[in-house]
């Protein structure tokens, strides 16, 4: 996460923010595939003491990392 929080400070992205939708969609996309993994990593019982959410937002999130309902 902390590798994460350094590339979205840095200056320069894989995509020049000035390019239209790609330039932001990058770092998006970027977040997205560390947060899986991050999720993926600490695993489902970890997730369920965490979650502050809904039950359906867990149930989300649970499918979107692909980790078992």
């Amino acid at each position: 996460l902390w590798l994460l929080l350094g590339y979205l400070a840095l200056p320069f992205d894989l995509v020049p923010d000035f390019v239209p939708v790609l330039g932001h969609a990058d770092d998006a996309v970027v977040v997205a595939l560390v947060l899986r993994s991050v999720v993926r990593h600490a695993g489902a019982a970890a997730l369920d003491r965490h979650w502050p959410g809904t039950p359906e937002g867990l149930a989300a999130l649970r499918r979107a990392s692909r980790l078992p309902a």
